[in-house]
């Protein structure tokens, strides 16, 4: 039982320090949006790239030749386009803001279709804040953009990497003190 305890110890430790390097980096993000941006449209670029490596490879297992240029010609596509953006991450950054812009407000809107749908039941206006919420992120990111895409991806990432971090922490501190008792 002790075995047990202190490969816990040592997992709960791990976990919180992660929990500690996820806060300071969502920190580092608020704090440097526009750099936070950019590294993420560079992020999201490569992993483009990589697709479009993954259709070439797929090719070649194409049962027909015209599975076989298909795949060619969306894997040249991807490779092409990621690597514009990986050349201009700036361009990159603008085009993730505005995306991310347009999802929330189809987000917020869907999430008012719901309300509606469901104003009767229990708890049903937390959904209605949810929308509005997210109605005025889409609204604040797209109203100046682009010049939102130098902060919005960024504050966005951290915000998200501080709660996640802050979360991480708090359960790992329960459950270290659960096996205290």
């Amino acid at each position: 039982m002790e075995s047990v305890r202190r490969v816990f110890k040592e997992v709960t430790g791990a976990s919180i320090g992660w929990a500690i390097v996820m806060i300071v980096l969502g920190v580092l993000a608020m704090v440097l949006p526009l750099q936070s941006g950019i590294a993420v449209s560079i992020v999201v670029s490569w992993l483009v790239v990589l697709a479009g490596i993954a259709y070439f490879v797929s090719a070649f297992a194409g049962r027909n030749a015209a599975a076989f240029i298909w795949r060619l010609l969306i894997g040249a596509v991807y490779i092409l386009c990621g690597g514009y953006m990986a050349l201009h991450p700036g361009l990159a950054l603008a085009s993730l803001t505005i995306v991310l812009g347009v999802m929330f407000a189809l987000e917020g809107m869907f999430e008012l279709v719901m309300f509606f749908q469901f104003r009767g039941f229990s708890g049903s206006w937390w959904v209605l804040f949810d929308a509005l919420v997210t109605l005025l992120l889409a609204y604040l990111i797209m109203r100046p953009w682009p010049s939102s895409s130098s902060w919005a991806i960024g504050l966005i990432l951290g915000i998200n990497l501080i709660f996640t971090g802050f979360t991480v922490l708090m359960y790992s501190l329960a459950a270290r003190s659960a096996l205290r008792l």
